[in-house]
């Protein structure tokens, strides 16, 4: 971990590296890398366990790490996936999470100077829709972006932009992290309204979905959770909390190691209170000013 309640944990790298999750999430690396089958692959490609391996503090250059990244930036800048890129009435229309999140693992871990990581950057601030966000849906009456597809490249392009000073990538995530701000958070821009039911749901890990934990995660690393548009989603954060002070999931994007469907590498926990969910909102509040 690398920050908890506002404060640096002085944690070694032997430790981060010596813990139970992390050498689950690094077992079975293969020669080219991998861990195989797809570097997408649900959940145990490796573009899944280097997100959350970013989460939890892997050390800079981990070399682990860094030769699991080659197989997602081969894939990310190869010609066949650039080439099933597509414009549609305008719009770059594109799973950008997958780019959003390899550019925040990049970025953490040091690379950021690989010209492939440049080019994950530079495509995203281009693909970026009007509004602030992305999205993958290709019917041409779509014009708003999906948080879905949003979160992940303002993560990544604020992580590339402390890492580079790029300016472009910071315009870009501030203007991803208003169209979250426009929403409050959770709610539909045009009827107020809860956007969906998932998204007042806590979940860990979140891959590429978004929820208000994950948006406030987010305007935290940004440094926007002063904005009053955060405040009720602040709210409902408090409300979650546990009368032991810690907080639980309120439902699951993955299955148990082992599962047929939707498989982990870590039991992330999936009774009682979530240790990563209970970290991420006590660093949220704190910052916040609410604890």
């Amino acid at each position: 971990m690398t920050d908890v309640l506002g404060e640096k944990v002085r944690t070694g790298d032997d430790e981060v590296l010596g813990g139970p999750i992390v050498r689950a999430l690094l077992a079975g690396q293969q020669e080219d890398g991998g861990f195989g089958g797809h570097p997408y692959k649900k959940w145990t490609g490796a573009h899944w366990r280097l997100v959350s391996l970013a989460e939890l503090g892997i050390p800079k250059r981990e070399e682990r790490a860094v030769r699991a990244l080659e197989t997602v930036l081969a894939w990310l800048t190869g010609k066949s996936h650039r080439d099933a890129v597509r414009e549609v009435a305008g719009r770059t229309r594109r799973c950008a999470s997958q780019e959003g999140n390899a550019l925040a693992v990049a970025s953490r871990l040091g690379v950021a100077d690989d010209p492939r990581v440049q080019l994950l950057a530079s495509s995203l601030v281009a693909w970026q829709w009007p509004d602030g966000g992305w999205n993958c849906d290709a019917r041409p009456r779509v014009t708003t972006s999906s948080v879905h597809e949003s979160h992940s490249p303002a993560w990544g392009l604020w992580e590339y932009a402390k890492a580079t000073g790029d300016a472009d990538a910071e315009r870009a995530a501030r203007r991803a992290a208003e169209s979250f701000l426009e929403r409050r958070i959770f709610r539909s821009r045009r009827t107020g309204e809860v956007m969906h039911r998932d998204v007042v749901k806590l979940h860990w890990p979140p891959y590429w979905h978004y929820d208000f934990l994950r948006a406030l995660v987010v305007l935290r690393r940004m440094g926007l959770l002063g904005d009053p548009r955060a405040a009720d989603a602040l709210d409902l954060l408090e409300q979650r909390r546990l009368a032991d002070g810690r907080w639980r999931a309120g439902a699951y994007w993955w299955s148990k190691p082992g599962s047929a469907r939707a498989a982990e590498v870590v039991d992330w926990g999936r009774d009682g209170q979530n240790e990563m969910i209970t970290l991420h909102a006590l660093t949220v509040l704190r910052t916040a000013g609410r604890l």
